[in-house]
């Protein structure tokens, strides 16, 4: 056997031990269809129904801290996921958030300096519609949040953002770069 071999599995048995938490704050990502109304609304988090979709191996401890459109948030409601990110026992967090407002909480949580690796993932299209960038936008955050160096970033369509070099592009639907 070789040193790269040993070092694979040392770099498994690291990630295999990794606890991530994740945050959820609401979002498209968690928004049903209500066929009576044609309105969106909020219910659970399908965030466990994902992962077990996915066939997640990783520790995963999961809470709700609010169930809102993003839109709505305000930096009260900033605050309290940036002092549950400082209080939890937990380094690797991922928060799912709604995409409209997701830059400015990924700003608010890089200036309160919690020396954790943080991810914001969210979804432009609902998970219970079937057709949605959520499982896979998961799946990405699940794997960033694991590799990444302490920081804050966003994790959307497969790529990876840095906080403050962000911003959601309302004309073609994706995540960008400001610099």
């Amino acid at each position: 056997m070789n040193e790269t071999y040993f070092c694979i599995c040392r770099l498994k048995l690291q990630i295999n031990k990794m606890n991530i938490l994740i945050l959820v704050t609401g979002g498209t990502f968690d928004k049903e269809y209500n066929e009576l109304s044609g309105e969106l609304f909020f219910k659970d988090t399908h965030v466990s129904e994902m992962l077990k979709l996915g066939r997640n191996l990783v520790t995963i401890e999961t809470h709700t801290l609010m169930m809102i459109d993003s839109l709505n948030m305000t930096d009260e409601h900033r605050k309290l996921v940036s002092d549950y990110c400082r209080n939890a026992e937990q380094d690797h967090i991922i928060i799912t958030h709604g995409t409209d407002t997701m830059s400015e909480t990924a700003d608010f949580l890089a200036t309160a300096k919690l020396n954790k690796t943080i991810v914001l993932t969210g979804a432009m299209v609902p998970y219970k519609f079937g057709s949605s960038d959520g499982l896979f936008n998961l799946g990405s955050a699940m794997a960033f949040v694991q590799t990444l160096p302490k920081g804050v970033y966003i994790a959307m369509n497969g790529k990876y953002f840095n906080a403050g070099n962000v911003r959601k592009n309302k004309i073609s639907g994706v995540f960008e770069e400001i610099n």
